[in-house]
């Protein structure tokens, strides 16, 4: 009954925040614009945390995401690529941020597995270089996408009135689900995540895995870039600014463990949705922000604290 109790938690969760959405917000929290508002907004993170997700499940940490997605929403900005999707079409610009997030990630991979950094040094370093290198590149200023409607034709679309971003966050997430739970990776994921020793004398080839699982986590945030690019319509060093929080957060709250070894995917959803929706309440309600960051401390010690409840009674149980 574990993964059924948290999962459960998650949804009263999920529906007090709603409740109390609509009592003190009324026809303006439940308006169908509001709705994709919260879920334009949870795209970025949603989308983010899913790589983040298999990261943590494999006992590692991923802090440069928020600084990759700034770097790659840079990258695929630029004049020379505005100019190119000009010529080429405007996929130059989604394959230039993917291409720029996977790099990132991938180097981040060799460092931590290759070069045994630990990861929370690794990933530490590259958000520096990465935010640093999106300041020289732009100059500090922002970079503002132009005679590129084809790309906005595409990513501000709203099939059946729900904007494209949102959709992108389903398909991501219903992947990475499927990845996790359906695969051989996934199941190595954890098994690695659970028990590195054991898995590496199981025959999982560690060093590349992890590899991989960082080339995702910097591939699912130049996805992210894409989304911003066509929420703001431009790329600038200081999108995703404090990112790696929000997704860490929404990861942990979501039922992943920190110390690795088990990962939810649907728990991450829902853990983003809370905190999107928590977000839209203080909005609405013309409440301080300060208040919503002490709001998002208090769910985010509570939740480890549940994780660490659930962890005592299933040892105890198990033994």
């Amino acid at each position: 009954m574990g993964p059924a109790l948290r999962m459960g938690g998650l949804v009263f969760a999920l529906i007090l925040l709603v409740v109390v959405g609509v009592v003190t917000g009324g026809d303006r929290f439940v308006s169908f614009g509001n709705v994709t508002t919260i879920l334009s907004l949870a795209a970025v993170t949603g989308v983010v945390s899913i790589g983040m997700t298999f990261v943590i499940t494999s006992g590692g940490i991923d802090l440069s995401v928020g600084a990759v997605v700034a770097l790659a929403s840079i990258w695929a900005s630029t004049l020379s690529t505005q100019y190119l999707a000009q010529d080429y079409g405007w996929w130059v610009i989604v394959v230039t941020a993917l291409a720029v997030g996977l790099v990132a990630g991938l180097i981040n991979g060799v460092i931590i597995a290759y070069g045994k950094v630990p990861a929370f040094m690794a990933t530490l370093a590259m958000l520096a270089a990465a935010r640093g290198l999106a300041e020289l590149i732009a100059g500090r200023r922002t970079q503002i996408l132009e005679d590129v409607d084809p790309f906005f034709d595409v990513f501000q679309a709203r099939p059946l009135g729900v904007p494209v971003i949102v959709w992108i966050f389903v398909v991501v997430a219903a992947a990475g689900w499927f990845l996790l739970n359906r695969t051989t990776f996934g199941r190595r994921t954890v098994a690695i995540g659970g028990n590195p020793e054991a898995s590496r004398l199981a025959g999982i080839k560690i060093k590349r895995h992890t590899l991989y699982l960082y080339g995702l986590s910097g591939l699912t945030a130049g996805i992210g870039a894409v989304i911003l690019l066509a929420r703001t319509t431009s790329g600038s060093s200081t999108h995703g600014t404090l990112l790696e929080l929000d997704t860490i957060a929404a990861v942990v709250v979501g039922g992943t463990l920190l110390a690795g070894g088990r990962g939810t995917i649907t728990g991450t959803v829902l853990g983003v949705l809370i905190f999107s929706t928590l977000t839209n309440v203080f909005v609405i309600n013309n409440l301080d922000s300060s208040v919503q960051a002490i709001a998002k401390g208090a769910i985010i010690v509570g939740a480890v604290l549940l994780q660490q409840w659930f962890a005592s009674r299933e040892k105890a149980t198990s033994t």
